[in-house]
């Protein structure tokens, strides 16, 4: 299960509402490399295929490709403004170690 916090969807819904399909979905997902073994990925994408897992968070519809999903499992997102700027921030429970930025992380 995947949980984004109030200001990670508060975040979202504010970045679609921008887009050219405010009811696109997010796709989460893990690619290879960055600073650890794997890095984050965050995207709005029109429509799930049919092997995507999908759920829903509040208003937010997420989608993760089955690849991906292992590694996600009850990660926690989270939306922070500081001095340095805006960003999401993941908290995953499946992380051996995450980089400094922590958008790298290893298992």
């Amino acid at each position: 299960m995947i949980h984004l916090s109030s200001a990670a969807i508060a975040e979202v819904n504010r970045i679609k509402s921008k887009h050219s399909n405010p009811e696109a979905l997010v796709r989460l997902g893990v690619k290879a490399g960055g600073c650890g073994d794997f890095y984050y990925t965050l995207t709005l994408d029109e429509v799930a295929t049919a092997e995507d897992c999908v759920t829903h968070c509040d208003t937010v519809r997420i989608a993760i490709a089955p690849e991906s999903l292992k590694y996600l499992d009850g990660l926690r997102v989270d939306y922070t403004e500081d001095l340095m700027g805006g960003g999401f921030r993941f908290h995953n429970p499946n992380a051996s170690s995450s980089c400094g930025c922590g958008n790298s992380f290893s298992v």
